[in-house]
């Protein structure tokens, strides 16, 4: 038994699409956004300084990119949830992905203030720790998905990619960490973790689309 229940439902195939399309969107808004802010380094600067309040791209950031690609997470979680009923540890993996898209719509409803400093208003600090949160539950949920996907015969060769992709997300976002200083290149790690983790979403559902 793989421990995947085979269900070709379309709200199952609803939720593996939004997989799909969350990285895609997120990329897609970073991106974009960064266009419309003109001096905005994407080497140095937070991606969540195209939602800080007040910036020309705060509604956009915030209720285009945030929010819907949060909400996208927990709906591909609760598929990933139903084919791995059976399984605790895909169970327990799909929560935290779901976690990390609670996380990630709070830090849109909570913009940081300008710079997106640590210290700051109370949004500031919710904002902070929900991101926070949204990442390392996305780092754990994928190092536990290897795991899983090493017992999943049609998809045991996903297994060396999730732990490396949670090893490297986590590597990343340390050295975002370390990189806080203004000028340092925060924004170039942060991104490098979010777009592993990103990558290893879309590359998780495509499979899972195919299939």
């Amino acid at each position: 038994m793989d421990g995947t229940r085979h269900d070709d439902s379309p709200a199952l195939r609803a939720g593996i699409l939004c997989g799909v399309l969350a990285p895609l969107l997120w990329a897609a808004a970073i991106a974009y956004c960064g266009t419309l802010r003109p001096g905005f380094s994407h080497f140095t600067q937070y991606i969540s300084e195209l939602g800080e309040r007040g910036s020309s791209t705060e509604a956009l950031m915030r209720f285009a990119a945030f929010v819907p690609t949060g909400l996208m997470h927990i709906a591909f979680a609760a598929a990933l949830a139903t084919m791995f009923k059976s399984n605790r540890l895909g169970i327990l993996a799909a929560i935290l992905l779901g976690l990390n898209g609670l996380a990630r719509i709070a830090a849109g409803f909570f913009p940081c203030d300008t710079g997106c400093g640590e210290t700051g208003s109370f949004g500031q600090r919710m904002h902070s720790l929900s991101a926070g949160l949204g990442f390392l539950a996305l780092v754990v949920s994928t190092v536990l998905w290897s795991a899983v996907l090493r017992q999943t015969p049609n998809l045991r060769n996903l297994s060396a990619y999730s732990v490396a992709s949670g090893v490297l997300g986590l590597a990343f976002l340390l050295l975002t960490v370390w990189s806080a200083e203004p000028g340092a290149a925060r924004g170039l790690f942060e991104r490098l973790s979010s777009g592993v983790l990103s990558l290893w979403i879309l590359v998780f559902a495509l499979r899972l689309w195919r299939s």
